[in-house]
């Protein structure tokens, strides 16, 4: 399927309105969305039917030739077959009719998409990690979520109620303004709707194409390098000399009290048991809806505060320098797992990412992940061989530089931005940079020396390390050319 392009000059931009639908709404909208999970469910298992099926022909020494044919799996074809059997399939031929034809769509499209990337992963023309085959999606887990790119979807001019295809018109809670004044004016039309059940509450996303001219930022010579950390979430030195940090607001930790009580209100309860099918009570229905809201409101405000934050740096400098952290290992440090995960690091260089290059047109470079930003001093360019994570004030053994280690990273991370502009790789600290710009070597090779491992002799694999083997510990050294920040 080709790819939808925005027009020159527009911008593909979704817009998101909570809604508060009425007791038959609800019950409309959990009956699509179920439905689109069922259209899923079908088309996974009348693919793979044909993969089982050819499996056991193979065991029983049926040529390859008379082997039966794959089925197809496009979007096409699984609209047309679904089309003939929902008519006679038990399993659909009762209800269809209740719901539209969109939330079937949703559901073969899904399906397509997954085997699209099943198939790449496996041929090797994706990126990421390996993707496992589609499978199917459970009623009690699956996320409920519909989408309607036909039909009549719009905003009402009062700008607090939508209108969707077969749910008819739907009270918001907040106002639509936001796109209903877009679209009065002409500088927006709706592409699609997506109505998806998230944090206790039901949404709706319009896909838009947006007329957006670029806003200049408020600095665009400056550059600015973030730390990123727990105990301060961000530490922003620029080109300018001006050093700022970000204090780090700790929803989930405030809100752990309140939650290890709602959560013990929760046990005490009669809850679900999948093996002997023990239904929820009432009463543990109502606490594990109290200790969802504990979470949603977590979210919520770590959403709104990254936001923010993200908003005011991409609209401020033309340049944005940021780690390329390691966020998926970082979280298996059982000590540090909690805090990571609440400071969002991840989410911070998503939305940096996407606020610099549409909304300002304004550069974001990741340096290196193994650039030593913290070991590296910021003043002589000297690289200690360690510097402990509990050490928080860099002292150098050179030229006598004291700082703290937050603010010493973040300068170094702003001086990668000239280094960037001058090699042109896009990528600050790159292990392929040219020869001009420095390349500290720290964190990327190993600094202790490898010892013999308890209780194997030297005539086992995996024994005592030969002398020549040896790694020596690295000591402090300089650059040839220091990394200046002004």
């Amino acid at each position: 399927m080709k790819k939808f392009r925005p027009r020159p000059g527009f911008v593909v931009q979704a817009f998101r309105f909570a809604l508060d639908p009425n007791a038959a709404q609800e019950h409309a909208l959990r009956s699509h969305c179920g439905a689109a999970r069922a259209a899923y469910n079908w088309a996974v298992g009348w693919v793979t039917a044909s993969w089982w099926q050819r499996r056991a022909e193979e065991s029983y020494g049926v040529p390859a030739d008379r082997l039966t044919e794959w089925r197809p799996w496009s979007l096409p074809a699984l609209r047309k077959e679904f089309n003939q059997a929902k008519k006679t399939d038990p399993r659909f031929a009762a209800w269809w009719e209740e719901n539209s034809k969109e939330a079937y769509s949703t559901g073969l499209s899904n399906a397509s998409a997954a085997f699209d990337n099943y198939a790449k992963s496996k041929n090797g023309k994706r990126k990421g990690a390996r993707m496992g085959k589609p499978r199917f999606k459970s009623k009690r887990k699956a996320p409920l979520s519909c989408r309607f790119t036909t039909g009549t979807i719009r905003l009402d001019a009062d700008g607090r109620h939508v209108t969707l295809p077969r749910l008819g018109t739907i009270r918001t809670h907040e106002l639509t303004g936001s796109l209903l004044t877009r679209i009065t004016v002409g500088t927006a039309r709706i592409l699609s709707a997506t109505v998806r059940h998230e944090r206790g509450r039901w949404f709706v996303a319009f896909q838009a194409e947006v007329k957006r001219d670029l806003v200049r930022v408020t600095r665009p010579d400056v550059a600015v390098g973030i730390d990123l950390g727990i105990k301060t979430l961000a530490v922003m030195a620029d080109s300018a000399g001006e050093i700022r940090e970000v204090p780090n607001p700790r929803h989930l930790d405030s809100a752990l009290k309140q939650l290890r009580r709602a959560s013990r209100t929760v046990s005490r309860r009669q809850g679900p048991d999948r093996r002997t099918g023990q239904k929820a009570s009432y009463r543990w229905e109502k606490a594990n809806a109290r200790r969802n809201r504990v979470h949603h409101r977590v979210a919520n405000l770590r959403e709104d505060a990254l936001h923010k934050l993200t908003t005011s740096v991409a609209g401020e400098y033309g340049t944005v320098v940021i780690e390329d952290l390691n966020v998926a290992g970082m979280v298996k440090n059982r000590r540090l797992a909690r805090h990571i995960a609440d400071a969002g690091f991840g989410e911070i260089r998503r939305q940096l990412t996407y606020k610099t290059r549409r909304r300002h047109a304004t550069r974001i470079i990741a340096a290196d992940r193994w650039f030593p930003s913290s070991k590296t001093c910021s003043g002589c360019g000297t690289v200690k061989a360690k510097l402990p994570l509990h050490v928080r004030t860099y002292a150098c053994d050179v030229c006598g530089l004291v700082i703290d280690r937050d603010t010493n990273a973040a300068r170094n991370l702003a001086a990668l931005a000239a280094a960037a502009c001058t090699t042109g790789t896009g990528v600050a600290g790159d292990q392929d940079t040219a020869p001009a710009v420095s390349k500290p070597r720290g964190a990327d090779h190993k600094t202790r020396t490898t010892r013999p491992r308890r209780k194997t002799g030297t005539g086992r694999a995996g024994g005592a390390t030969l002398p020549h083997q040896q790694q020596k510990e690295a000591g402090d050294r300089t650059q040839a050319e220091p990394l200046t920040l002004w």
